[in-house]
């Protein structure tokens, strides 16, 4: 098995690492890594008969797009945007889509190869263009030129959940409806054999919530634009949480990445840092660091402190998620910095401040010759979900 590495190395990660690539052909650790369920978050696993719902996560399908427009920072009115963005597109845990509409993928499901999938459209119907919590948003950002682009990071939400966790439990022996039980970070993966029937099944309903997730994110650029009243000139969309059969070093093998963004060559991701620094529109690159490190790259800035640690204890007060304790985020301070570079804030809270997580440009310093970046782009507009929000479909 050849292991690749890229920056300063968690142990913890890497031992995560290792523990998934028993028996596997190739495995990378991206810069932004850290530890994640079972896989570490910013890890990559090539499986030459094998595919993991541990390794993929619960959150299937989680990923980034982003879509240039036809607009000008000049002409838009950000505060305004952003105040239509969080009153009509929903955000954290069981939200409902305000304004619900019909997709061709409600049919997907309802055909899908595997049977109790279908049974989760309801679900699908209500949730398709909503966003979630954690570090899940909606942004606008100026590049260079001051061209506004959208950008949006979430997943399959509460559907993908269901499939994923209804997966991990018929691995135990259980039926899908059953819960499954997380288990302990540190855990060991589960590993579906391709050809059999279950591991056919989960291929398939893995695909399934793909198309889901993608046709939410469409949903939602779509939505942004419409308020903004701009078209769209140019898209970049990838998943970050899946699994592909690839070629690498001559060996056709299952790449399951978690919190890694795809980067072959000419290859374009969207990779978003925190709400206070600028995100990049990069592409991947020939070289022998990109073959060793499976055509993956970053997904984000990586974490440094846990959501614990940087906002406090997360309990449930009268039938409500709350902060206890303190953390080591002043939050106040944060939001103060924010609105001073001109960001129109909305939500959010300390777990996701700069502070609690690395710089995104040192960490693809870490991955140079791999990729290279085509545009930078500063943050004007940040949602997210409020800090008192629990989210379990959030990555």
């Amino acid at each position: 098995m050849t292991l690749k590495t890229f920056g300063p190395v968690d142990e913890r990660a890497l031992e995560q690492l290792q523990r998934c690539a028993t028996g596997a052909e190739f495995a990378v650790l991206c810069a932004d890594h850290h530890p994640g369920y079972s896989q570490p978050i910013g890890g990559a696993v090539a499986y030459k008969n094998f595919i993991s719902p541990s390794g993929v996560g619960y959150d299937i399908a989680c990923g980034n797009k982003a879509v240039l427009t036809d607009a000008y920072l000049s002409d838009i009115d950000v505060a305004e945007i952003m105040d239509d963005i969080v009153r009509l597109i929903g955000f954290g845990v069981g939200r409902p889509n305000p304004d619900p509409v019909d997709h061709e993928v409600f049919e997907t499901i309802e055909n899908s190869p595997f049977e109790p999938q279908r049974q989760l459209v309801a679900m699908a119907r209500q949730q398709l263009g909503t966003v979630g919590s954690g570090n899940h948003y909606v942004d606008l950002f100026a590049d260079e030129s001051d061209r506004i682009w959208i950008g949006v990071h979430f997943g399959s939400r509460g559907f993908g959940h269901k499939t994923a966790s209804g997966f991990l439990a018929l691995a135990k022996g259980k039926s899908f409806e059953d819960r499954a039980g997380e288990g302990e970070m540190d855990s060991p993966p589960v590993l579906l054999d391709v050809h059999t029937p279950l591991g056919e099944d989960y291929l398939a309903a893995m695909h399934v919530a793909g198309d889901y997730a993608y046709a939410g994110r469409d949903m939602v650029c779509a939505k942004v634009m419409e308020i903004m009243g701009a078209r769209q000139i140019e898209s970049v969309h990838n998943h970050h949480n899946f699994a592909w059969r690839e070629t690498h070093m001559g060996e056709e093998v299952w790449v399951v990445r978690k919190g890694c963004t795809p980067a072959f060559p000419s290859q374009k991701g969207f990779v978003g840092a925190t709400m206070g620094d600028s995100s990049v529109i990069l592409e991947g690159v020939e070289s022998t660091d990109s073959a060793e490190g499976l055509y993956s790259t970053v997904h984000g800035a990586g974490r440094i402190m846990s959501r614990t640690q940087a906002a406090g204890k997360m309990k449930w007060i009268k039938g409500r998620p709350t902060r206890v304790g303190t953390g080591l985020i002043d939050w106040e301070k944060v939001q103060t910095e924010i609105a001073g570079k001109g960001i129109e804030l909305r939500g959010a809270g300390a777990d996701e401040a700069p502070g609690a997580y690395k710089k995104l440009d040192e960490v693809l310093g870490f991955h140079e010759g791999t990729i290279k970046i085509l545009h930078r782009l500063r943050p004007v507009g940040v949602a997210m979900a409020g800090s008192d929000t629990y989210d379990p479909y959030k990555d």
